[in-house]
């Protein structure tokens, strides 16, 4: 079996309230302003393939009372990281012993990623990935899918998608994808445990 995995929240972790919070010293202002100003369909143009500064620039001429904050999200962007998932390089790495192929497919700016990339060694576990920024099109459209599936000459009968977005694992299973909404490390092995012949260790 196949196993392919999501990278944020589910291999890496990733908040920008670990930015705004401090910034704004209130939550409801950082909730506030990561909803209207700087949000998560913003956001995923950047995963999409869109360059930074440009929608910076673009943010900023919508909101320009917000230029400082709307700036931060791009200087500051590393520190948006919150490290790796409990439990997940091991579990990959078990994966990975075992014998199975591992992917992944992400929606990550290009821009970005080249410098996450080298910080976490989970990455270099896997047989290959596609990352949306790099590619132009982004999780759920089913392209970005079949441009894994097609580069790395997969079945997708013969994978497991693993994912914390219900549409994710929605576009997934339309495919004909097995397809997990990740919740924690320890609900991914069990899964695996129940649903498979392979050999991994019990972690509590």
């Amino acid at each position: 079996m196949t196993f392919i995995f999501d990278f944020g929240a589910v291999l890496v972790g990733w908040d920008p309230h670990l930015v705004y919070d401090p910034y704004f010293g209130d939550r409801s202002k950082s909730d506030w302003f990561l909803s209207h100003v700087c949000d998560s369909e913003w956001n995923a143009s950047m995963d999409a393939g869109k360059p930074f500064a440009e929608a910076v620039e673009e943010k900023i001429q919508q909101f320009p009372e917000w230029e400082e904050a709307i700036r931060i999200y791009h200087t500051r962007w590393m520190e948006m990281l919150s490290g790796p998932i409990d439990g997940m390089y091991e579990l990959v790495s078990e994966l990975k012993a075992a014998g199975h192929p591992l992917y992944g497919l992400t929606n990550w700016s290009a821009e970005t990623f080249c410098q996450v990339r080298p910080l976490y060694p989970v990455f270099d576990l896997l047989d290959g990935m596609v990352v949306s920024g790099e590619e132009k099109v982004i999780k759920p459209d089913p392209r970005i899918f079949q441009i894994l599936l097609e580069r790395y000459h997969l079945q997708a009968e013969e994978c497991v998608f693993i994912d914390d977005n219900a549409a994710n694992v929605a576009a997934a299973q339309s495919l004909g994808i097995k397809a997990i909404r990740f919740t924690d490390t320890q609900q991914i092995r069990q899964w695996i445990m129940d649903n498979g012949q392979w050999t991994i260790k019990h972690r509590l």
